[in-house]
């Protein structure tokens, strides 16, 4: 499925975004040092122009000069020195009727001060920022005393505003390169966040990464098998059906597989990360056939994927087809042992000995009977009395005496399945061992029942399990069987071992000589006692 579109990649949006940004800062940035610088150069030349005009109306010469009858010419020449010497645009002396004694330009000499002059009337000085015939401007007007302190004349000192912006311009291409290098190391990081996160994403677009996220999202609860991703130990994903086969908790993501509840074999596979190819596990109430291997993308491993069925109801029926099928087996050996024992009579009867062919019928049949009476009286459960009946005949016929003991019982409130897998599966691994041994070859069924519950012991007389500890025998995959299939081995005594862990039983095992097992189950509550 191909999920690129014609939108531009979120790699490329981010781009173009973060390039916005950067852009709209910096222009920001540089905006406001301007502001601030100007206003600096506002700040610095208001306090030289004060201070000059302070420093004027204080000094003897101008007091001097106020108190002559033409102050003009005495006062111009101190202007025009100390108006260079300061590096300030004008420097007025006036009249307190604002009738200027000095001015730049001469022709103004004699006219009126513009400006405000009434707090440096009343002795205080003033600082305003005012358009003059000189232009827009930054200005200082004090008072100057007389002899008396009395307010004799007025000066203003002022820079225009044009010349306070001078350093400034002079220093904005500085600020400009600054700004664009800024601007350029900022691209190029961006640039390579861009290139990062396009690998990320593969170039996909927002539309693009939503739809896969709803394709993905929809698979891993729509899919009937359970998917579990483990990386470095961690199971990182987990659908629907693998948090229902395995108990998984909700917050299972990022947890160790070992702090999830997980047991047995299902626990180790998962741990190890070894591959699997259609293995049969056996979790808790379930047997699940599970599968395992890398998960690869581009060359990465992404950590190993499992996946898992649920095969618990086709294990069962499969072992109940075993079971008719052995039953039908020992049928047909019965069918055509009886077709044997038939013509065996007949040739007797055409001999002449026809009492010898009814003794010879009435003993197989009594002998047959017998075995049928034998299993039927002692076990009034169908499915289990059936059962014993067709290992009976299988054993027959592999040469194996199958001996039926014990009272009687109809199954103890255990489920007929849950019989068959834990008589069957106990039964043919006696069978096989008992067939492995030597003469004489014998199986033992043993079937007690009471009002606490139902007691099963199962012998053969067979060589005993090759291991030293008997509880490994019921994990999945133990097995003293040459089979080539390293996959389907080993599954038997673990379905026993599930079925005694569901009715709170237990088992003993006893390995001398032969092999023994013996299980109780507890008669489960609500069942009527016998």
């Amino acid at each position: 499925m191909k999920l690129k579109g014609t939108r531009p990649s979120v790699a490329r949006q981010v781009l173009a975004l973060q390039a916005a940004v950067v852009v709209v800062l910096l222009l920001a940035g540089a905006t406001l040092v301007y502001l601030e610088a100007r206003r600096g150069a506002e700040t610095k030349a208001t306090a030289e122009v004060t201070g000059l005009a302070v420093s004027l109306a204080a000094l003897p010469e101008v007091r001097e000069a106020i108190g002559a009858d033409d102050p003009g010419p005495k006062l111009r020449g101190v202007a025009d020195a100390v108006g260079d010497a300061a590096g300030v645009d004008f420097i007025v002396f006036m009249d307190t009727d604002r009738t200027r004694y000095t001015h730049p330009n001469p022709e103004q000499v004699g006219k009126s001060y513009i400006g405000t002059v009434a707090p440096a009337l009343e002795g205080r000085v003033h600082t305003e920022e005012y358009t003059g015939t000189l232009g827009p401007s930054v200005r200082a007007i004090a008072p100057i005393r007389d002899a008396n302190g009395e307010v004799a004349a007025l000066v203003s000192v002022g820079i225009l505003q044009q010349n306070i912006g001078g350093e400034l311009r002079r220093r904005l291409p500085q600020l400009l390169g600054l700004a664009t290098l800024m601007l350029l190391v900022s691209a190029a990081g961006t640039w390579a966040i861009n290139r990062r996160l396009h690998r990320q994403t593969l170039g996909l677009g927002p539309a693009e990464i939503t739809r896969m996220y709803q394709l993905h999202d929809a698979i891993l609860h729509s899919v009937r098998s359970g998917l579990v991703v483990v990386d470095d130990g961690r199971v990182v994903l987990a659908n629907d059906e693998a948090l229902r086969l395995l108990d998984l908790p909700e917050d299972y993501e990022g947890r160790a597989v070992e702090e999830l509840g997980l047991t047995g074999s299902v626990a180790d596979l998962l741990a190890t990360g070894r591959p699997a190819e259609d293995e049969l596990h056996v979790h808790r109430e379930l047997v699940l056939v599970v599968n395992q291997r890398p998960a690869l993308k581009g060359g990465r491993t992404l950590g190993t994927l499992a996946t898992f069925r649920d095969r618990t109801e086709l294990q069962a029926l499969t072992g109940e087809l075993d079971s008719v099928r052995g039953f039908a087996e020992a049928l047909r050996a019965q069918a055509h042992e009886s077709s044997n024992r038939l013509h065996s009579m007949v040739t007797m009867i055409e001999l002449g000995h026809a009492e010898r062919a009814v003794e010879f019928a009435t003993t197989e049949l009594a002998t047959a009977q017998q075995l049928v009476d034998g299993i039927v009286s002692r076990v009034s459960e169908p499915a289990l009395a059936a059962l014993l009946l067709g290992k009976a005949y299988q054993a027959g016929e592999k040469g194996i005496e199958f001996t039926v003991e014990g009272g009687t019982a109809d199954g103890g409130g255990i489920e007929p399945r849950d019989l068959i897998t834990l008589a069957g599966n106990l039964i043919d691994n006696a069978l096989d061992a008992a067939a492995a041994g030597g003469a004489p070859r014998r199986v033992t069924v043993s079937i007690d029942q009471d009002a606490s519950g139902l007691t099963l012991r199962v012998g053969d007389s067979g060589p005993g399990p090759a291991t030293d500890r008997p509880e490994e025998m019921f994990e999945r995959g133990w097995s003293t069987k040459a089979d080539d299939r390293p996959h389907g081995r080993g599954l038997g005594l673990a379905l026993v071992r599930q079925v005694i862990d569901r009715y709170g039983g237990t088992v003993a095992v006893d390995t001398e000589p032969g092999t023994v097992f013996t299980v109780r189950l507890p008669r489960p509550e609500g069942t009527p006692e016998p």
